[in-house]
């Protein structure tokens, strides 16, 4: 049978409640509620999306909408037939949405993996893909995510349109990206260095007396220009085996600054980090060391719910 379109005005929705950034809050105790009934968690996720109660298309933005079977919605300038969720990062994963609500305030608390899954009954490779999701939505919203989100890091080789439907880009020397590192003021920075490689710093190493040191797949470096250090983590097509030992420590490991310490326990604790996702990780640990002591939830829930603009800066 053919859709009956009708025009779509407002959405079902209950009157959310907004924090002093203007974010979608839910008030004290809501929070639980809106865990345990579906309905309630999608008009809040709904809420999130289109915050002025007007759905637009994702695709060219037109506020024409009209109605379809099966919670299906067309836009009546390009005819894109979507759905609430279509081109977010909500889009990627299969949970509904108050398994998603669970999962962010979860993965706010720094839950580990396995708790995850049991809390959510989730199999590893669900709960595996829904966290990657909210980890680029962190990502995405970083003033660097254009960069990050290219192909100097391969994180481009993941996301097919908007879906995260690909898979790692195969990387050695001459593709793995180097990142610094800057603590000031208590805040940290972790950028992308432009036309840096895994091969780059170990010339300097080589030839500079760059002095480097290894841990595990991880390599980082003495204090770079106005970077406290540069590092990447690797794979084993890397040279190990020609770093240099050296008297003393390299400038990180002697001044023991508060975001490097939390950094390397963070990254242990993680394990098999790879060099294609390893830009998801120091993304999060500077997301969660510069909001500490503030609440993670309505930033991680307004993330996960924008929409997925690959290239494109937030």
């Amino acid at each position: 049978m053919p859709d009956t379109a009708t025009p779509h005005h407002t959405l079902d929705t209950a009157a959310p409640v907004l924090s002093a950034s203007g974010a979608h809050k839910p008030a004290p105790g809501e929070r639980a509620a809106l865990e345990q009934d579906e309905q309630a968690a999608r008009r809040y996720l709904r809420s999130l999306c289109w915050p002025d109660e007007t759905p637009r298309c994702p695709r060219c933005a037109n506020a024409k909408i009209y109605s379809l079977s099966n919670d299906r919605l067309r836009c009546a300038a390009c005819k894109y037939t979507f759905r609430p969720f279509t081109g977010r990062w909500l889009d990627n994963g299969a949970l509904n949405c108050s398994q998603w609500l669970t999962l962010l305030r979860l993965f706010a608390n720094d839950t580990p993996m396995a708790e995850i899954m049991e809390t959510l009954s989730l199999s590893y490779n669900t709960a595996f893909k829904a966290t990657t999701a909210i980890r680029f939505a962190i990502l995405a919203h970083a003033t660097d995510s254009a960069q990050l989100l290219g192909p100097d890091t391969r994180l481009d080789s993941y996301l097919k349109g908007t879906r995260l439907t690909g898979g790692p880009a195969c990387m050695r020397m001459d593709s793995i990206p180097v990142y610094g590192i800057m603590e000031t003021d208590q805040w940290v920075f972790i950028d992308l260095i432009p036309g840096f490689r895994a091969e780059t710093l170990f010339h300097f190493h080589l030839n500079f007396h760059l002095k480097i040191v290894r841990s595990g797949h991880l390599v980082y470096s003495d204090k770079y220009k106005n970077y406290d250090t540069l590092l990447l983590c690797g794979n084993d097509t890397l040279p190990y085996d020609c770093i240099r030992r050296r008297r003393g420590k390299v400038h990180v490991d002697e001044a023991e600054t508060p975001f490097w310490g939390y950094l390397l326990n963070n990254l242990k604790r993680l394990r098999g980090i790879s060099c294609q996702r390893f830009p998801l990780y120091l993304k999060e640990l500077e997301f969660r060391y510069n909001n500490r002591g503030k609440d993670l939830l309505p930033m991680l829930d307004n993330y996960l719910c924008a929409l997925v603009r690959p290239g494109v800066g937030i």
